[in-house]
């Protein structure tokens, strides 16, 4: 028989009690939030996620009594809105109440005072994120998130691959050279600074230094001739050995995507981990292309939802930040026929019957599972992306 010590039932206490502090909260936010109306600004250029976002709204209507205006605003605008009201003195009654945001555009917030506060940590379906392994819940491109805004979905670098050519697929740095040289032609990447070719870049970097704490940091803080010395000699070694011998570049994915299509190169890359399988279904690719991470993990980030200072309903705010973390409102938006966009969720924490609502879906035969997409590798602080491109342009600019 298991002997509890007072240091248990101490624990013990104290955990029931900030269980149902946690709950009498979100009780009373629930109930303040019944009848606002929250303007929700996100990007509205995808019919299919503006049905998404609709039908979010509703159902919040449904259970909570909030209603969800869409306002089809460009994170950029939104945040200067608020700038703008804060300038003004405008402290409360702001236009803006929920912004879907990440990177730069969260980090000027933040630092600019334009936040409403930690709140996430008041949120039921918050404890559901899976923080553990996707670091990026916690860290938007370094900047440490605080609870200050909700995580909603994620995006990560995977490589595609013609599995009629490619019979075991590299899964590392080192292994993706060792293909090259064996395959010679039989891979590129788009010229940096296009976006993919950037974050190709980062990843070897990342895998090369394994994770140097220094990426972690600004530049000028790094010795940055010794940290990429490694990147620079494995480039060297790739390029004769890519598609056109590494004399020509493609300008990015679309690119990338039609050369794996003829059959030019058998290994590319996308940041949509639902992006082969959509191809294949819509077409663009054939249906022997699958995908695959490296085991140390890939590059990926998180893009989140928050509140503004002075947001006029930020109790309504939350209660949709909170749907949209839900095991409902997550598979619906994973589902490649709805939205398509990865889970912030983690598996292990959902019930049987949450986590079927996953394993479910139409995958698509070249999408790996949440388990697979798991080891996710946080960003290099922003300002190493113009330090490698520079460097990049300066060595193989053509």
């Amino acid at each position: 028989m298991i002997q509890r010590t007072p240091f248990r039932l101490l624990a013990t206490t104290l955990l029931s009690t900030v269980t149902l502090v946690g709950a009498a909260d979100w009780q009373d936010i629930s109930n303040q939030a019944k009848g606002q109306t929250v303007y929700f600004h996100a990007w509205g250029g995808d019919e299919h996620i503006n049905s998404y976002i609709q039908w979010a709204g509703e159902r919040v209507q449904e259970d909570y009594g909030v209603t969800v205006k869409h306002v089809k605003n460009v994170a950029p605008n939104a945040v200067n809105q608020v700038l703008s009201e804060k300038a003004a003195g405008k402290q409360t009654g702001g236009a803006v109440d929920l912004i879907w945001i990440n990177g730069e555009n969260f980090a000027n917030m933040k630092a600019n005072d334009l936040l409403y506060g930690a709140f996430t940590q008041d949120l039921p379906n918050y404890r559901l994120v899976d923080t553990e392994h996707k670091p990026t819940t916690l860290f938007d491109f370094t900047t440490p998130v605080d609870n200050l805004e909700a995580p909603w979905g994620m995006a990560q670098l995977v490589f595609m691959y013609d599995s009629q050519y490619v019979a075991q697929a590299p899964t590392s740095a080192q292994e993706l050279l060792t293909f090259a040289q064996n395959n010679p032609g039989r891979f590129t990447y788009p010229a940096l600074p296009a976006f993919h070719g950037t974050t190709f870049v980062k990843q070897i970097l990342s895998e090369l230094t394994e994770q140097n704490p220094a990426l972690y940091t600004p530049v000028a803080l790094a010795d940055f001739d010794a940290i990429t010395a490694s990147l620079w000699q494995y480039l060297d070694a790739l390029h004769p050995l890519m598609w056109q011998e590494g004399k020509t570049f493609t300008d990015g994915a679309p690119r990338m995507k039609q050369l794996l299509n003829d059959g030019e190169i058998a290994i590319s890359l996308s940041f949509n981990p639902f992006d082969a399988s959509n191809a294949i279904a819509n077409g663009d690719l054939p249906d022997t292309i699958r995908t695959y991470i490296h085991r140390s993990g890939t590059i990926g980030n998180t893009h989140f939802v928050t509140i503004p200072y002075n947001a006029s309903n930020p109790q309504g705010a939350m209660v949709f930040a909170n749907f949209l973390m839900s095991p409902e409102a997550q598979a619906r938006k994973a589902n490649t026929t709805v939205w398509g966009d990865p889970t912030v969720l983690a598996m292990a924490k959902l019930s049987n019957a949450q986590r079927k609502a996953f394993t479910d879906l139409p995958m698509g035969v070249a999408t790996l599972s949440n388990e697979q997409l798991a080891k996710v590798l946080l960003e290099p602080h922003a300002s190493w992306v113009a330090a490698i491109e520079q460097a990049w342009l300066s060595r193989y600019s053509q």
